[in-house]
């Protein structure tokens, strides 16, 4: 009798657990890049720069993307004037530099080698550090697989200045990651 009733209890309760299941599955984990952002209270600055140059609402739309994001402490120890000198344009080609399409775990970051970036025909490089963490181009990733609904974050300790010589093609919308 005691385990017919354990059976029945899970038979009763089978249809409301997967209902949960699916209903969360349906909903997106998490918050947005940018909501993820503003959340940490590191990023006052590269939040005002994505403002700035409307790359806001693109950073909250369904991705996925790939956002190396520098801290605040990293623009900090840029030269001073070096973001107050650049054109809007300028400024958004740095910021799109920080993009890669799709979403870039450090795993896959780390045995790619070389992503694309959202800017133009431009490449970040990935190589390991020794204390086994990641390094994209000059800066090292001091958090990585920072999970949101429509990418990855991983936070850096630079900010990414792309080449001179880069062709500045806005961002590509349909470009893969690694």
């Amino acid at each position: 009798m005691r385990l017919s009733l354990i059976l029945l209890a899970a038979v009763l309760a089978a249809p409301q657990v997967l209902a949960q299941e699916t209903a969360e599955e349906a909903e997106p984990a998490g918050a947005t890049l940018i909501a993820a952002l503003e959340a940490d209270g590191r990023f006052t600055t590269l939040l005002g720069a994505l403002q700035a140059t409307n790359l806001t609402e693109t950073l909250q739309g369904a991705g996925p993307f790939t956002l190396f994001a520098p801290t605040d402490d990293a623009f900090a120890a840029l030269p001073a004037g070096t973001v107050e000198g650049l054109s809007p344009e300028q400024l958004q080609g740095v910021l799109l530099y920080h993009v890669v399409g799709g979403a870039v775990d450090s795993g896959t970051a780390s045995g790619a080698g070389q992503a694309p970036t959202a800017f133009g025909e431009t490449t970040l490089t990935f190589t390991p550090t020794d204390d086994g963490g990641l390094a994209v181009n000059d800066a090292t990733v001091i958090e990585a697989d920072v999970a949101a609904s429509n990418g990855v974050i991983h936070v850096i300790d630079g900010v990414l200045l792309p080449p001179m010589d880069a062709p500045d093609e806005g961002m590509d919308d349909g470009m893969d990651g690694p």
